[in-house]
């Protein structure tokens, strides 16, 4: 059970959302002065160019629980969300995206799972309204198949619409990774978990900063920090393209010798240089993605740089290699 004087962070990762902070200040301030419980509003910028920071800031001087971090430059929305987790000082950490697709009222509802004792509260979408359904679909046949290979299941259907437990916060930020796939480690993470379905909105203002190709980058990178089985797809192909080759080769040498059938090379030629070079190709990029993301992690540089705190509180996000005062073994 959470304690009667347990605090509330809410975390907000921004990235030239001016258009929407407005609404977003409005509803979030709503929904904390009827929920009756102690709550910080923690928005992390993310580098905008636009004035989301002084929207913010100006917020601040009304409502006094609002605090802004000002990360050096853009490093992405999983090192946005990544600083405002190893900066939330409540019992239980609410994160929520600025665009309103994932409604602040159901806040509540996420407090009092909570409250009765889960650690972790999921957010389902029932269904993505103001969604293509090329990008609905293309969603589900990733957690889908991320599902099959991840040593850690991730549950479909959620983003990053959740709250968790202080306990499960500081797990969180003590994990190492610098490439950080964060929809992945909250499911390695684990901890008792409660999920609730909604529905979630159009954007209320502006334009989606997630484009195809970095939701592509994003899916190579939850696969590749997640599970090895590509390589060992690799590996199988590579078997099944030396085989294919061998008997292609074994069959053309008896057709010669023994039905005296002569046949042209060329072609057969070309068509089997192709199919194994593609293969080839295929398994060194792969191979190369893996070794990319060891050279990143062996520079060991922070995930973000913060260069402003609106309480001055000055410091880069450093990850060690203990959880909860046990060693980390995997």
């Amino acid at each position: 059970m959470t304690r009667p004087d347990a605090k509330l962070s809410i975390v907000i990762p921004v990235h030239n959302e001016a258009d929407v902070i407005p609404a977003l200040l409005n509803r979030l301030t709503l929904v904390c002065r009827q929920m009756g419980i102690t709550t910080e509003l923690l928005f992390v910028d993310d580098g905008s160019s636009d004035n989301s920071v002084a929207l913010l800031l100006q917020a601040r001087r009304r409502y006094p629980d609002i605090r802004v971090l000002q990360l050096s430059r853009n490093f992405g929305k999983e090192a946005a969300v990544t600083a405002g987790l190893n900066h939330a000082r409540g019992d239980g950490v609410v994160l929520i995206d600025a665009d309103l697709q994932d409604p602040p009222e159901l806040i509540p509802d996420m407090v009092n799972e909570w409250r009765k004792g889960a650690d972790v509260v999921l957010m389902k979408r029932r269904c993505r309204t103001g969604e293509s359904w090329v990008k609905q679909v293309t969603a589900s046949v990733f957690y889908r198949l991320i599902n099959r290979i991840s040593d850690a299941p991730i549950p479909v259907d959620t983003g990053d619409f959740r709250l968790m437990s202080r306990r499960t916060v500081d797990a969180l930020n003590r994990l190492p990774e610098r490439n950080r796939y964060l929809k992945g480690m909250f499911a390695w993470v684990g901890m008792p978990t409660v999920t609730l379905e909604f529905d979630r909105d159009p954007r209320a203002a502006g334009k989606t900063k997630w484009n195809y190709l970095k939701l592509v980058h994003l899916a190579m990178e939850g696969i590749t920090s997640f599970s090895t089985r590509p390589l060992r797809i690799a590996l199988i192909l590579g078997l099944l393209a030396a085989g294919a080759g061998g008997l292609f080769g074994t069959w053309e040498v008896l057709k010669a010798l023994v039905l005296g059938v002569s046949t042209p090379g060329y072609a057969s030629m070309i068509a089997m240089i192709t199919f194994l070079s593609g293969i080839q190709l295929l398994c060194v990029g792969l191979l190369g993605e893996y070794v990319g993301r060891i050279y990143m992690e062996t520079k060991q540089r922070p995930v973000f740089i913060l260069a402003e705190d609106s309480d001055n509180q000055l410091q880069d996000y450093q990850p060690t290699l203990r959880v909860a005062g046990n060693d980390q073994n995997n």
